[in-house]
């Protein structure tokens, strides 16, 4: 599992989903927003999330780049890399000269948090897809070596990694090479490594990505071939040619999406690439993933959650080997509908996998088939009581032959293994299958099979004695039942009441107490199940809730047998037939008030006075280089690339000073923001036109008429408000894609005779690379007027201001900005996430930044959200913590109509998206400082 944001571990985490380790990225460009002027203050703090991986039991791979790609601006890097010379990503001085400060930072801070210093960090990845490179250039070995260099220089002395884009063999010269692929596929994406003796073995699986992909969330015809085959061809066999000494590292593989501009939204990625796709694959990279963005698990959650479980229970998964990756059609069902792939163990030599799968992974037609492997009494062609299996389209299944579950010898399962304990002398083994589905499990035994019964539940069994000490149980996985064969309790389980089961381990004691993997116990029941702890024969759960839950507890009984609380409170329990415990609660979800937005006194203001006939702009930056290290070679007068100026985010404002020919009728002007920006022009005070954004542009020639003619030595202004859509990626090496400029790449006057600009001045964020709010960081303001005098924090007067109101919004092209202020009163114990809900205006408004501050509470990027005109309904998740659950809130939007017309927000509503009780711990609202006046606004 990756994560972008140290946000991410306050979510429902990946301990309760069967992890044990999470990669993260750390953006250079964050950290070192000015050059030499490196920060880890405030939410640029690392040390508490790694402090709160250690507290989860969660290990840690650090991908602190230099570049990271990520889908950040400019792929990590400093927005300030765009007017240093040099070709970046290389080995040329002036780029090695630039990282040295943040790599040595940074790797200080990792190397404080290593597992060797009794920390959570057991990896660190140096680079992020070093691998294609730009012409004529090629891979950059003594790069390579400067940046490992730096890092044990730093203090790194864990493996380091790298992640090639695919297995080309780049960047070796890591202790552990990996590699990643994105396509759809059902196999293992599975990655170990020995990092201690402490860790034998540390799963670590990420995936992302599926922008091209999301044309339709109805759509699942995936345009590529069966990829298990692909993987094991291709993936395993560069595996074998590159590193085979060395452990295979898969450290991305498709299983999610990224939403592009334009694309399905990401209830429509979670659409298409739902739990049938996740299937094999770990995901929590991807927009439409198991966890959203408020807080909600989708059943992509539930459905990771069973193979983790698998895994963490089958060692032998780990020492396994593909074993016909050239014939796999048709292979062990006689139906070519059906690819399978034999992976055995090699080390023990005894337990066998057989991933089934469609061989057109689009199908979604069923397909019936028997299954003939070997296995250690000779070969089987199972079900071997009567009957045949199904796979449905687009799903896969894992078969296993001669698997141990303790004790339990188990010959072969067709249902899936969700896991198996040993409780009590005991071995409880769980299978599931879907709903209705024909099984077999069989089991050997030393001496005669004893007969199974079944102990609870309304499925039926039939069973059949082989050679002697072997017994077949056939069944249909239907709800929930159990059967005690021998000694062990076996639960068939459906994929509905698979989900519900979780697996768990108390922590011990000492440094690592909660990295325990000892003593497992089992909990059925509840939205999410957090954690478990044994002290003095009581078992205490903390878990969520969003409903009345049954519970059935799997467990020692010396743990439980005083007592069993779910989130503090005693549950009442009794005895189920099987002898587990089992108690039903229900959750405390008390009503809380939400304010009416459209109820509240809002206040407004002119966000663009810069078109008003008095405006000075005499503080603004002087846009007169005539020269620039950017590739890109200016064709006007002056430079007028915002980034050398030192404005990298947000929206950009222009203003061009001329004295009239008296001929002039028009203005064409090509403005470059990024992929779906916009653009408006006014001269003077007078709007002449827009360019209201595409997806599919990242720039745009517009051509405004003037409203009449000028009279000739009149002085004028053209003002131009554009988006500035982050930076491009630099995935190719040596290419400075990232440098590729925002802002004017040319402009021409149309008329007889023409006019010269006289000067151009620019201005963006306040203060630009020196930002003004060290609080919330470089990247989270724009250019407006409004933010420049910091209108969205908390504190700000706005007493003088008009009343109005977004959803009234404004009758002509321009900005203005709206300030109200709201209180929530959320009840401890409960986790309710909140939502802006905003519905666009169809006819005129470009985008609607909202910008939610509040008084006690720190304020990032994620507090900003952007809705084009084409996105009629859109929510945006606030973050608590951002949002102060009991207290004042200030909230701000700016509008900025693009159209002569004016434009608003049909509405803007404050909403629920869940009610969960919680069981976790308190949430800190994060620190900032509210308005106060600002030194050299303008």
């Amino acid at each position: 599992m990756t994560i972008n944001r140290p946000t991410k571990l306050q979510k429902p985490g990946p301990k309760a989903l069967g992890f044990n380790a999470v990669s993260f990225y750390t953006l250079w460009g964050l950290h070192e927003y000015k050059r030499d002027k490196i920060s880890f203050d405030g939410f640029l703090d690392l040390q508490p999330f790694f402090d709160a991986a250690k507290e989860a039991g969660i290990y840690l791979i650090a991908r602190p780049g230099p570049y990271v790609n990520a889908e950040a601006s400019g792929g990590g890097f400093p927005g300030w890399g765009t007017h240093t010379e040099g070709l970046w990503r290389t080995q040329n001085a002036t780029y090695v000269e630039a990282m040295t400060g943040y790599i040595k930072a940074i790797g200080a801070k990792i190397a404080e948090n290593q597992i060797t210093k009794g920390g959570p960090v057991i990896l660190v990845q140096a680079e992020n897809e070093y691998s294609g490179f730009q012409a004529p250039y090629t891979e950059d070995f003594e790069y390579e070596k400067i940046l490992l260099e730096q890092f044990r220089a730093s203090g790194i002395t864990v493996p380091i990694t790298t992640n090639d884009a695919w297995p080309g063999g780049h960047f070796t010269s890591v202790d552990i090479y990996g590699t990643q692929g994105y396509e759809c596929f059902r196999a293992f994406s599975l990655t170990f490594h020995k990092v201690t003796t402490r860790i034998p073995m540390a799963l670590i699986v990420q995936t992302r990505m599926c922008g091209l992909l999301m044309l339709s969330p109805s759509m699942l015809s995936f345009a590529m071939p069966p990829l298990t085959q692909r993987f094991l061809r291709y993936f395993w066999g560069s595996h074998l040619d590159i590193n085979p000494q060395a452990p295979n590292a898969v450290w991305e593989y498709q299983g999610g999406a990224f939403d592009p501009w334009g694309g399905a939204g990401y209830e429509g990625c979670a659409t298409r690439l739902g739990p049938e796709f996740e299937r094999g694959v770990y995901t929590s990279y991807d927009y439409g993933s198991a966890i959203a963005e408020d807080r909600t698990l989708r059943e992509k959650y539930y459905e990771i959650k069973l193979q983790a479980s698998f895994l963490a229970v089958t060692p032998a998964y780990l020492t396994s080997r593909p074993q016909n990756i050239y014939a796999t059609q048709g292979s062990f069902t006689g139906n070519t509908a059906l690819k399978t792939t034999q992976i055995l163990d090699v080390v023990g030599n005894k337990t066998g996998f057989y991933i089934v799968r469609q061989t057109d992974a689009s199908s979604t037609t069923p397909q019936t088939y028997t299954l003939t492997v070997a296995t250690s009494i000779g070969t089987l062609t199972i079900p071997t009581i009567s009957g045949v299996l199904t796979l449905n389209g687009r799903d896969s299944k894992i078969h296993v032959v001669d698997y141990a579950a303790g004790s339990t010898n188990v010959l072969y399962s067709t249902a899936e293994i969700l896991t198996w304990v040993t409780i009590d002398s005991k071995d409880v083994l769980l299978v599931y299958g879907n709903a209705g589905e024909l099984h077999e499990t069989a089991f050997t035994f030393s001496g005669t099979p004893p007969t199974a019964e079944v102990l609870s539940g309304s499925g039926s069994i039939k069973q059949k004695i082989f050679g002697d000490n072997h017994l077949a149980l056939q069944f249909t996985t239907t709800g929930q039942t159990v059967v005690r064969v021998g000694s062990t309790l076996l639960y068939i389980l459906d994929r509905t009441n698979a989900y519900q089961f979780w697996v768990l381990h108390p922590p011990t004691s000492g440094n690592f107490a909660s990295y325990s993997t000892e003593n497992p116990i089992i909990v059925k029941g509840g939205y999410l199940v957090r954690s478990v702890d044994v002290k003095d024969s009581t078992l205490a759960i903390k878990g969520d809730l969003n409903g009345t839950a049954t519970f059935e507890i799997i467990a020692p009984a010396a743990s439980s047998e005083k007592s069993v609380t779910f989130n503090g409170e005693a549950l009442k329990l009794s005895k189920t037939p099987q002898g587990t415990l089992t108690a039903k609660r229900s959750a405390n979800l008390p009503e809380v008030r939400l304010p009416n937005l459209s109820l509240l006194v809002w206040k407004t203001a002119d966000s663009l006075p810069e078109i008003k006939i008095d405006y000075s702009d005499a503080k603004w930056t002087v846009a007169d280089h005539t020269t620039t290290i950017n590739p890109t070679t200016p064709t006007t007068p002056v430079v007028l690339f915002a980034g050398d100026y030192g404005y990298h985010t947000g929206n950009i404002l222009w203003r061009g000073h001329l004295n009239a020919t008296g001929t002039e009728t028009a203005f064409s002007v090509q403005v470059q923001g990024g992929s779906a920006f916009g653009f408006s022009v006014w001269l003077d005070s007078t709007f002449i036109g827009s360019w209201e954004g595409d997806a599919a542009y990242s720039e745009y020639t517009g051509t405004f008429q003037f409203p009449s003619f000028l009279e000739e030595g009149s002085a004028h202004v053209l003002t131009i408000l554009q988006d500035h859509m982050g930076y491009e990626e630099d995935w190719w090496a040596a290419g400075d894609d990232f440098k590729i400029p925002r802002g004017i790449l040319n402009y021409t006057f149309f008329g007889e005779s023409v006019p010269i600009v006289n000067v151009w001045k620019v201005t963006g964020n306040l203060g630009g690379e020196s930002f003004a709010d060290k609080t919330r960081g470089g990247l989270n303001e724009g250019g407006l007027y409004g933010e420049r005098q910091g209108w969205h924090l908390p504190g700000f007067d706005d007493v003088k201001w008009a009343v109005g109101k977004p959803t009234i919004g404004i009758s002509a092209a321009g900005v203005s900005f709206y300030r109200t202020t709201f209180d929530l009163n959320v009840p401890v114990g409960v986790d309710y996430p909140l939502a802006l809900v905003v519905g666009n205006s169809t006819t005129n408004p470009h985008s609607t930044i909202l910008a939610l501050r509040n008084h006690s509470q720190f304020v990032s990027d994620e507090s900003r959200t952007t809705a084009f005109v084409d996105v009629l309904h859109t929510t945006h998740a606030l973050a608590q913590g951002i949002l102060n659950y009991n207290g004042q809130n200030t909230l701000a939007v700016s509008l900025w109509t693009a159209g002569s017309e004016g434009g608003k927000l049909e509405s803007l509503d404050l909403e629920l998206t869940a009610k969960v009780e919680t069981g976790r711990s308190p949430v800190v609202n994060a620190p900032l400082t509210p308005w106060s006046p600002r030194l050299g606004a303008y």
